[in-house]
Formats: C-alpha cells, structure tokens, sequence
C-alpha cells in the first residue's frame, strides 16, 4: 500500500485528491497538510511513502517543504503540484529534493499513475517537458571534450544509461536502445544513484543537464 500525504493549502482540491487517490486499492491518503511546514511533519510522523505537494502555498511554500523533509532524511518522495509545466518554481523545487512534478490539471488517470511511477522510481517527465523544463532552469556548462568530473565515478555503459535518463526514456526504452533488458537497465540505475550519491532519476536529469554531460551528445 502506497501511503500518501496531501499538502495543498486549498481544501477543495485536498478533498479532490483524495477522492481520487483513495478510489484505488494500492493507494491510501494518511494525512492532509495546508503548508510546506506541516506537510514535513506530517510525511515523517505518518512515515508516508508520498507527498503531493502544492508549489506555491502561504507560510511556508512547497519548495521550503521539500528542503525540511530532505533535512530531516524522511523517507517519502515529492511530487510538486504546479499549475503550469514551466513554473519559474518547478526546478526550484527539483533542486531542493522533489522527485518531478504533475499539473493541477492533470487527468485522474494521470495521478494515480504519477503516484505510482513516482513511488517506483521511474520518471515522471516526458522527454519533450523534461527538454523543455530543464533547459529553460539549468545553466550548463559550455560543452566540452571528455566525461564531466562530476559523472567520472560512472563506466561507459553507465554513462550511456545516463543519457537515456536525460532524455526522458524509460528502462524499457533504454534497454531497446542499448540491446539490453530491462532489468540490467534497473541494475544500472541502482548503481548510477548509488556512486552519485543521488535520490532518484530526475536528480539524475538534473546533474547530466549542469555538468554539461548532455551538451557533450547533442
């Protein structure tokens, strides 16, 4: 059972979201959240696996949450609630910890399927809104020769990896690419994360998009 906690100052759409998430038999909301602050403490009192998370709220906002509950090593995965794909916020909160993000005015469908890719692990961004967010956010470095330092832990394959990570593929997708399956893909991901001391696939974006490693292959 995926545990969610739903942190929005509006409680119409709390109450929206709920209903919508609690329709399904693998996912339970345990607790409700009004700002960045309490959403912290509720996530880590409740040990949520999730939280959907409002960018912008009164008092303490969405993105100061994320920091908290990364400060305070809680366990649960962010997912931001933003209004638009390109909110000047959205990469803000990328940076402070937050594991992708959903439009307010996204599908149900969608939602339950973001909450559980997000809690898999996956990313969630399409390739097009993952070029499009991180280009607009990150100040790469001029492309250069040779593998950024920041990335020089990784072999040759893992390197490649990255690069399907960075355009938005999927394991699956990866693995077709690079004649490989799908679960030596998620073996390799287990293993870029860990020697890069990263949380998920979408730090991964980020960090290929500032080293300037995707610069390199285009």
């Amino acid at each position: 059972m995926i545990r969610i906690v739903l942190a929005d100052d509006q409680a119409l759409l709390r109450a929206g979201l709920r209903s919508v998430l609690s329709a399904e038999e693998d996912l339970t909301v345990v607790g409700e959240a009004s700002d960045g602050a309490q959403a912290a403490r509720t996530a880590q009192a409740l040990d949520a696996d999730i939280v959907l998370m409002d960018v912008q709220m009164p008092g303490v906002d969405g993105i100061e949450g994320v920091r908290r509950l990364v400060a305070a090593d809680v366990r649960a995965k962010v997912l931001m609630l933003t209004m638009f794909d390109l909110d000047d916020y959205v990469y803000g909160a990328l940076q402070a910890g937050a594991s992708g993000f959903l439009l307010k005015s996204a599908q149900p469908e969608e939602i339950v399927r973001a909450v559980r890719e997000v809690h898999e692990g996956s990313l969630l961004f399409s390739p097009t809104v993952t070029r499009r967010l991180v280009e607009a956010y990150v100040r790469t470095r001029p492309p250069g020769e040779g593998v950024p330092q920041a990335l020089s832990a990784l072999t040759a394959r893992e390197l490649d990896v990255v690069s399907g990570i960075a355009r938005g593929l999927s394991n699956a997708e990866i693995g077709a690419e690079l004649f490989l399956g799908e679960t030596t893909v998620k073996a390799h991901v287990s293993h870029i994360l860990g020697k890069l001391g990263l949380r998920d696939r979408v730090q991964v974006v980020v960090l290929a998009y500032e080293s300037g490693f995707v610069g390199r292959q285009t």
